[in-house]
């Protein structure tokens, strides 16, 4: 059974970072690639970033240049560098993963961004 661990959610005040990992059990050679989403009150849940096998990374329009995503290949690990964050970045922040060919999520971190 395939398990995403995500952590470093919590508060933090407009204008602050906050790094979330997510861990998985999988094999990396397994993995086709991973990523975060976010879901906001009384929002649809929307792409935040995404990085394949090869390294390559996509991200949401609206976040670039402020998020950025990562990985630890030998620990299965990805991360999500959150920057000169704001209100709006308020949500549930899910970690997912493409695992031969199945998507598999993590049960999600609050982050809430308010002073």
């Amino acid at each position: 059974q395939v398990q995403l661990v995500e952590s470093g959610g919590g508060l933090v005040q407009p204008g602050g970072s906050l790094t979330l990992s997510c861990a998985t059990s999988s094999s990396i050679f397994s993995i086709n690639a991973m990523g975060w989403y976010r879901q906001a009150p009384g929002k649809q849940r929307e792409k935040v970033a995404i990085i394949t096998f090869g390294g390559n990374t996509n991200y949401a329009d609206s976040l670039k240049g402020r998020f950025t995503i990562s990985r630890d290949t030998a620990k299965s690990t990805v991360y999500l560098q959150m920057n000169a964050m704001k209100p709006e970045d308020t949500a549930v922040y899910y970690c997912n993963a493409n695992i031969d060919g199945q998507n598999y999520w993590g049960r999600g971190t609050q982050v809430t961004v308010s002073s």
